[in-house]
């Protein structure tokens, strides 16, 4: 099968060998040909960590440390581009290349963290770790460099090297050659460098100015989210990591993982404990007046899974949808937990798969939006505000496309979503999950950490 490096396997990426295979799998069946002969990709030199799949060619693109690859739809080979290593040092701001570095320089493994198809312009964006978090532009055909942003603040993203961790939406518009990519990303306690979750430009010309640049900011607002200092000093290892990203409708949705300041002791040497939490904001909501965010996870016998591993939005299959009682064309959400709210890094090997709809996730932050401008609780959401400020009155009607105010916002979710829970694996550890829709039927397959594919 196909080897991973053992440093490489965080929730997001460690199962990249089951995806390609489903990938193989799924084309031949939804075109009732037979499967063609299986191939691996293997790289020996490269752990890999992102994958990306062009919906109209089925070419394959792979994110690893120091390389991009391009495949055929059988997993043969057909382009590489090499991003890495660069010699660098994390502590160097901006890059040793933008300007000189009183730190120690080495060579330094680039680990690619966000790879994305903007179709609209043909190329690829893939973002890794080196340079505080430089992204490359690369043509899809044959991988040439078109361009790197790095001429000012807002091109880098952040230095953090562990995959997995950062996740993005590429929102084209239809009226305008500038698309917005919405990118959420760790920090490592660098708040006054990044931004955790913000929205960019994505300009034509991949050498204009503008590239990446926030899609609004004056002198007050911006779009872009930072974890304040204050947090930072009272929780130094807080952060937020970007599990899975999705749009639906007019939004765009995030899955993340970060410290539960609840549960968790200001003092470093304490437990620590983690929650998961789903992330919501309006595409077309330029000052992040929208943000919402809830609790998220599972439940079965009394076990509550609250570690999120990764995610796989889809339409559910004729007889699926029936049971949920919704419609063949609604979004769901299939989720992979592990057990329990302790040790980000290495979560208990017992996790669920589990089922949301987007109807009942809408429903649920409808509600609380609802309840918040009838001026009921709190905005709840401490990590970002550092204090519990009152909901305000309001006589605004709330429906289904509200898309916030300055005022009662961002908000936080007071009770958790939960999924339904389909399948308990208490040996294997699931990571990875994908499914798809097979006459009627709802195909789920999932990727486990010791490389065992189950269907």
């Amino acid at each position: 099968m196909c080897p991973l490096s053992q440093s490489a396997a965080s929730p997001g990426q460690g199962n990249l060998c089951f995806l390609l295979g489903f990938l193989l799998i799924m084309s031949s069946s939804l075109s009732g040909a037979q499967p063609p002969p299986f191939k691996q990709f293997a790289p020996t030199e490269s752990g890999l960590t992102h994958l990306a799949i062009h919906n109209k060619t089925g070419e394959v693109y792979v994110g690893a440390v120091n390389w991009i690859f391009k495949l055929s739809s059988n997993l043969t080979k057909l382009r590489n581009h090499m991003t890495g290593p660069v010699v660098d040092n994390e502590k160097c701001y901006p890059p040793p290349s933008v300007q000189s570095c009183p730190h120690d320089l080495a060579q330094t493994p680039n680990v690619n963290k966000l790879l994305l198809i903007d179709y609209d312009q043909n190329r690829l964006i893939a973002c890794g770790s080196t340079s505080q978090g430089i992204c490359q532009f690369l043509r899809l055909d044959d991988l040439f460099k078109l361009g790197e942003p790095h001429h000012r603040k807002e091109h880098y993203l952040s230095s953090v090297a562990e995959s997995g961790t950062m996740s993005g939406v590429i929102i084209s518009s239809p009226h305008s050659t500038t698309s917005k990519l919405f990118i959420g990303t760790p920090i490592d306690g660098k708040s006054e460098y990044f931004p955790t979750l913000s929205s960019r430009k994505l300009m034509e010309n991949e050498e204009n100015a503008d590239m990446f640049s926030f899609v609004y900011q004056d002198e007050f607002v911006s779009s872009q989210l930072k974890i304040p200092s204050d947090t930072l000093s009272k929780f130094p290892a807080f952060d937020i990591y970007y599990v899975y990203s999705f749009s639906s409708e007019q939004f765009v949705y995030y899955l993340t993982m970060q410290l539960d300041t609840q549960l968790t002791s200001p003092d470093a040497s304490g437990e620590q404990f983690f929650t998961s939490k789903i992330v919501r904001l309006c595409v077309d909501d330029p000052k992040f007046y929208s943000y919402v965010e809830f609790p998220i996870g599972c439940t079965k016998d009394g076990v509550e899974y609250r570690l999120v591993q990764d995610a796989f939005l889809a339409q559910p299959g004729r007889q699926l949808a029936k049971s949920l009682g919704i419609s063949e064309n609604e979004d769901i959400l299939f989720t992979v937990f592990s057990q329990g709210q302790k040790n980000r890094a290495k979560p208990p090997k017992e996790s669920a798969l589990c089922l949301f709809t987007l109807r009942r996730i809408k429903e649920k932050i409808k509600e609380r939006i609802q309840s918040c401008y009838k001026g009921d609780g709190k905005l709840s959401l401490p990590w970002l505000l550092n204090k519990e400020l009152a909901c305000i009155n309001s006589p605004l009607q709330i429906d289904d496309n509200f898309c916030g105010q300055d005022f009662n916002q961002p908000l936080g979710g007071t009770s958790t979503i939960e999924g339904i829970p389909l399948f308990i694996d208490k040996d294997d550890g699931m990571t990875s999950v994908a499914a798809y829709d097979y006459h009627g039927n709802t195909v789920a397959f999932v990727g486990t950490r010791n490389g065992k594919l189950k269907k």
